[in-house]
């Protein structure tokens, strides 16, 4: 792995009226996604959504926790923590 990576918290909200970042509560990013979440699709809208909101591609993300919950953990490789919280705040 070249550079560094961070890891986030995630609280999901599957088949909201559309995507949003709503903001950060001990320590967790809660966030809408419009997909439903039947076979990964929130999962995929929201690698996407976050992936628009870092400025990163896809690629760089991936769902460590959480494939079937609505708390997932996700990494982001080649971004520090502290940028991160920079871009999503």
């Amino acid at each position: 792995m070249s550079g560094s990576e961070a890891k986030i918290s995630l609280r999901v909200y599957p088949n909201a009226t559309r995507n949003e970042l709503v903001g950060l509560a001990d320590g967790v990013w809660q966030v809408k996604i419009s997909a439903p979440p039947v076979k990964g699709k929130a999962n995929k809208e929201l690698i996407a959504f976050l992936s628009q909101l870092l400025g990163v591609s896809q690629s760089t993300l991936t769902l460590l926790k959480g494939h079937t919950t609505r708390n997932k953990v996700v990494a982001i490789e080649g971004l520090s923590q502290e940028e991160v919280t920079k871009r999503l705040s």
